[in-house]
């Protein structure tokens, strides 16, 4: 199972090109943010950096930014009073139809019913 925790507390801790990336990831969550354009920011050849990224992460570098987003997403949820759509776009989806996909995939509920849950007012 994809730990977040583990996994910040070794991979992006341990490996300086991993922290550099993921600062730039909490930076610009909010663009589009590729695999080339995360191989420029580890200083790695943008096949290598997929290979790097899974072997020492353990799930795919797209992976691992849906589960960022998902989490900012949450975050949200829980302290705003922001539309779904206000959420996505500020989470960095780029729908709310995306929000929905990617969120269920993460934590087995779709937004609405984690608001529900999460603000039962």
């Amino acid at each position: 199972m994809f730990d977040p925790q583990t996994i910040r507390e070794t991979a992006f801790r341990y490996y300086g090109r991993l922290g550099r990336l993921e600062r730039y990831v909490a930076e610009h969550l909010t663009e589009p943010i590729t695999a080339e354009r995360a191989a420029e920011v580890t200083g790695l050849e943008t096949k290598y950096f997929s290979t790097f990224f899974r072997t020492k992460v353990g799930v795919r570098f797209k992976h691992w930014v849906g589960h960022v987003r998902v989490r900012r997403a949450m975050d949200l949820i829980r302290n705003s009073d922001q539309s779904l759509t206000e959420v996505a776009f500020e989470a960095g989806f780029a729908d709310l139809r995306t929000l929905e996909r990617v969120f269920k995939q993460h934590t087995g509920m779709t937004p609405r019913e984690y608001r529900r849950d999460a603000r039962p007012c």
